[in-house]
């Protein structure tokens, strides 16, 4: 009964409805794979491909060595690379299928699929990136401490095959999905690019009292203050004591009751959730350091010390957690000073101050030595406006490529058997 019911996919496009055909990859289409020589690497040659270029974004050859013309014909002969193949990892990182675009590279120990087979490679490549192939994957890995999977493996993956029209709409389908998403990642890219030019030009380099960028009507040269000069309140993670304290009187809890406590973890995953919630009697202990929407904290221990975030705009009661610093101004543009300590002059001086060891520390008093430049309120809040703009416009366009990456996520598992 089981068998049948995998027989169908859970949503089909209209008009299809015969049952799905049970094959090996091998039997359906050409399998091989790339060389397991190692060549001797040249400056300029060929690209010589392998599992650390392939990604779910497509072929990427930044970070690739290259191969001589002898070499380059000679791995051909054995699994030379035409547009329309599919390639995908086999050891190690295994999957993040790619249809191939470009003809003019070898490979080496990553799996081809040879296009013209009796299955579509549009369709196939969607397939190999559904949970169907993941949990094969993970099936003939399991227990295994290298990820690996043979040739063999691979031409004996059993699939359901639908009939070549159903094929043709399930591939076509999906790769208006994968251009929707790859045009959103190349808009948020272009974001995030241009946020850090108007960062480089809008505060002052090297020393300089003037920044290479200036709305009209502003001419003054930046005056140069230390942190403890900025900002009013600086702070440590807890009120009330230690970490002992902290451990002895705060009960994490996942329900939504008396506050966030915002931890260090919180600042690797944007704000975004899960967050971590405290009891009654946490909220109490903690309450001496509430944090409101905005307020500016950095990560002052480990891979993190240093970095600096906003806390998120929530209609929650928040505390401060473990190793964080707080820092406020009652004087200053709060969005002027965030986006200050983003820029590259803002990012180099806080990492000169982190101590170099095996565990990073940032503290309130090396905080405080820190110098910066600041014009006047008017112009900070012209500043901070225009980044914060791009700020918006960032996390607008990252949320809009989420869902559609989601979208897609969801179609992927109800789409194959």
């Amino acid at each position: 009964m089981k068998d049948n019911q995998a027989k169908y996919p859970q949503l089909r496009f209209k008009g299809f409805t015969d049952p799905w055909e049970k094959r090996k990859l091998g039997e359906l289409n050409d399998v091989r794979d790339g060389t397991h020589d190692s060549p001797k690497y040249v400056v300029n040659g060929h690209p010589f491909v392998t599992s650390k270029n392939l990604s779910d974004q497509g072929l990427d050859l930044s970070d690739v060595s290259y191969i001589s013309d002898e070499d380059f014909a000679a791995f051909n002969k054995r699994s030379k690379v035409d547009v329309g193949d599919i390639l995908f990892g086999m050891i190690g990182t295994i999957g993040h299928p790619v249809l191939v675009e470009s003809d003019s590279f070898a490979i080496k120990n990553v799996a081809l699929i040879k296009g013209g087979g009796k299955i579509s490679n549009c369709y196939l490549l969607q397939l190999l990136k559904s949970p169907v192939f993941d949990r094969y994957v993970k099936r003939e890995n399991a227990g295994g401490t290298q990820k690996f999977l043979g040739l063999n493996l691979v031409r004996d993956f059993v699939l359901r095959v639908p009939n070549d029209d159903e094929q043709r709409k399930i591939g076509t389908f999906f790769a208006y999905l994968d251009n929707l998403i790859a045009v959103n990642q190349r808009k948020l890219a272009k974001l995030k690019e241009l946020k850090q030019g108007y960062l480089q030009k809008l505060f002052p380099k090297n020393g300089s009292k003037f920044p290479q960028l200036r709305f009209a009507g502003f001419a003054d040269a930046w005056e140069q203050r230390k942190a403890s000069n900025i900002f009013q309140i600086i702070t440590d993670y807890v009120a009330n004591g230690s970490f002992a304290a902290l451990r002895k009187n705060v009960s994490y809890s996942e329900k939504k009751d008396f506050a966030i406590v915002v931890r260090l973890t919180d600042y690797s995953n944007g704000y975004n959730g899960p967050f971590l919630y405290t009891s009654e009697a946490g909220y109490k202990f903690l309450k001496k350091s509430s944090l409101v929407p905005g307020d500016i904290l950095i990560s002052n221990v480990g891979a993190n010390a240093g970095l600096v975030y906003r806390t998120p705009n929530i209609n929650v009661p928040m505390t401060l957690g473990p190793n964080s610093i707080l820092v406020r101004t009652q004087t200053e543009d709060t969005e002027f000073l965030y986006q200050m300590m983003h820029s590259i002059n803002g990012v180099h001086k806080i990492k000169m101050q982190i101590g170099i060891s095996a565990q990073p520390k940032f503290n309130k008093t090396e905080f405080r030595q820190i110098e910066f430049s600041l014009p006047g309120k008017r112009e900070q809040e012209k500043i901070g406006i225009v980044l914060n703009y791009f700020d918006q416009l960032i996390a607008s366009n990252q949320r809009k490529l989420e869902k559609l990456q989601e979208l897609k996520k969801g179609y992927l598992q109800k789409m194959f058997c």
